[in-house]
């Protein structure tokens, strides 16, 4: 089975990244907006990032306007809006789309993976968040409403 750090994903600046840039660490991947009532959970996926990076844990953070249409800038919009607003020091990445036919690949498998409530495949809003071991495994599937700091015991006993 193919590792999420074999995936290649697009750098806010439209440039290929490869996540293999990311292997043997412990991730954190979130669908995010700017506009959305779940914005200031920037500010604790932040603190987890700041906490836990020199332990060998990344969030990676993936504009969406697929939800109510709460990512509307570009590129360089959200990127001055995380960083003049929640200081955001953790990668957000290009624009995506995580549902539908242009779904991004890592997306749909993070979906496949760790399927939502009821075994639903879909992300029903901004700020579902996945935990990925340090193989490249996806361990969790988060609600939007799970808060950062919720999700901070799970990060730590991957951790070690």
């Amino acid at each position: 089975m193919t590792a999420i750090t074999d995936f290649t994903v697009t750098a806010a600046d439209g440039s290929p990244l490869a996540l293999d840039a990311y292997r043997g660490k412990v991730l954190l991947i979130v669908n995010t907006a700017s506009k959305c009532g779940f914005t200031p959970q920037y500010e604790g996926l932040e603190a987890l990032h700041r906490r836990y990076a020199d332990r060998g844990f990344e969030v990676l953070g993936f504009p969406c306007n697929q939800f109510g249409a709460q990512e509307p800038g570009d590129a360089a919009e959200i990127a001055n809006f995380c960083s003049l607003t929640y200081d955001v020091t953790f990668p957000v990445f290009a624009k995506i789309d995580v549902n539908g036919a242009h779904a991004d690949p890592l997306f749909e498998r993070l979906k496949a993976d760790a399927p939502g409530v009821l075994g639903s495949k879909a992300i029903k809003w901004n700020f579902t968040k996945f935990l990925v071991d340090r193989e490249g495994r996806t361990v969790n599937r988060y609600a939007p409403t799970t808060k950062p700091a919720d999700i901070e015991k799970d990060i730590e006993a991957l951790l070690g």
